[in-house]
């Protein structure tokens, strides 16, 4: 089994229950894990994922929609990195560390995981 982790990837997204955090935007931390469905035979990018490729799809969908939960959020994520990419399973951690609760929280997190 070849495991790919992304932890800490942060974008700015119009997501979440309230009608101004949707409309000015946060800052929401990704921490991926993916197991590939094939294990690389050689020192070649063509079998594996490429990163980049990784995080694209991770702004392509944080930026398709403005989602009112993270719960929903990181379930899109894991969807389209199964539909993108060989793998054969996709755990995905999304934070929102911007949020203000009393008493105060490092940041609420929901991970969602797929086969």
């Amino acid at each position: 089994m070849t495991t790919i982790e992304l932890p800490g990837l942060e974008l700015v997204g119009h997501h979440g229950v309230g009608e101004e955090e949707r409309r000015r935007g946060q800052r929401f931390v990704f921490d991926l894990e993916l197991e590939l469905a094939t294990h690389p035979e050689a020192d070649r990018i063509e079998e594996t994922v490429d990163y980049r490729e990784l995080v694209r799809c991770v702004r392509d969908v944080s930026d398709a929609a403005r989602y009112r939960l993270i719960e929903t959020l990181a379930a899109a994520v894991a969807d389209e990195l199964l539909a993108r990419f060989p793998l054969a399973r996709a755990r995905v951690r999304v934070r929102k560390p911007e949020v203000r609760l009393d008493p105060p929280v490092e940041a609420p997190a929901v991970v969602v995981e797929r086969p």
